[in-house]
């Protein structure tokens, strides 16, 4: 009887244990420890899309010449303190800059924009030596689904990477499905889905959305017990709850019985 009690027990304990598998928590499970990564493209860098707010500095060494392209906003009231002027990318993916006029940005890197701006000075014989310093404003992900931290997630570099984004989201939830995580991105006018498995790193490093792009949303979603929890008490008959309350009550009424 004895042996009885203990084998029922353990079949128990093992019911239980097995429903929190230690497998499906795992990223890169396709990874070998031979040092062997899968291919990954070069990093790609965001791109001004129409909509974006564009910080531009302009610097030379003629002090009157440069404050005539750094234009700034007065803050309401009056006061003294000043905000830097940003430029949003028109329908047309233009910037409209002082004297300069409008100029074509959609489609290029910060580093390209500048580039852009310097050989227009230039060309047109307004500054000599300027420097200048390009930064996106509004450039954001969304990350939603079962995450740490969902919101939004500012763009503080050049790229992004969806694991860069998951990280600062608070990484996923042990109830976040690794195995079907989503990104959502406009593609010619048309909202567009990309499944990425975060278990295997050849599908997270071969994804074109591996690098992410402002105004992506990443979605992780919740596995069957956690949308099973999320009823109004918590604890129906499908939930590991309610199982282990079934299981404890099954382990004192054995140990009363085999007693």
């Amino acid at each position: 009887m004895r042996n009885f009690k203990n084998l029922v027990m353990l079949t128990l304990l093992v019911i239980i244990t097995s429903c929190a598998e230690t497998k499906q928590f795992a990223y890169f499970q396709d990874m070998s420890n031979d040092g062997v990564t899968p291919q990954v493209s070069m990093p790609v860098d965001i791109k001004a899309q129409v909509g974006d707010q564009l910080s531009i500095n302009i610097n030379a060494q003629d002090d009157r010449l440069q404050k005539m392209f750094n234009l700034s906003m007065v803050s309401s009231g009056g006061s003294s303190n000043q905000t830097r002027l940003v430029y949003t990318v028109d329908s047309k993916g233009c910037i409209t800059l002082p004297v300069l006029g409008a100029i074509k940005v959609l489609g290029l890197t910060r580093e390209q924009i500048a580039a852009l701006v310097s050989q227009e000075l230039k060309a047109r014989e307004l500054l000599s030596d300027p420097v200048v310093v390009v930064q996106f404003q509004n450039a954001f992900v969304s990350v939603l689904g079962d995450v740490g931290n969902p919101g939004r997630i500012n763009f503080d570099k050049d790229n992004m990477t969806i694991i860069d984004a998951i990280a600062q989201a608070g990484d996923l939830q042990a109830t976040g499905k690794r195995a079907r995580v989503f990104v959502l991105r406009q593609v010619n006018g048309k909202q567009q889905m990309y499944a990425v498995d975060m278990a295997k790193a050849e599908s997270i490093y071969s994804s074109p959305v591996y690098y992410l792009q402002q105004n992506d949303v990443v979605y992780v979603e919740p596995n069957a017990m956690k949308a099973r929890t999320a009823s109004v008490n918590g604890n129906t008959f499908r939930t590991v709850g309610f199982w282990m309350s079934v299981s404890s009550f099954l382990m004192s009424l054995i140990v009363l019985i085999t007693k």
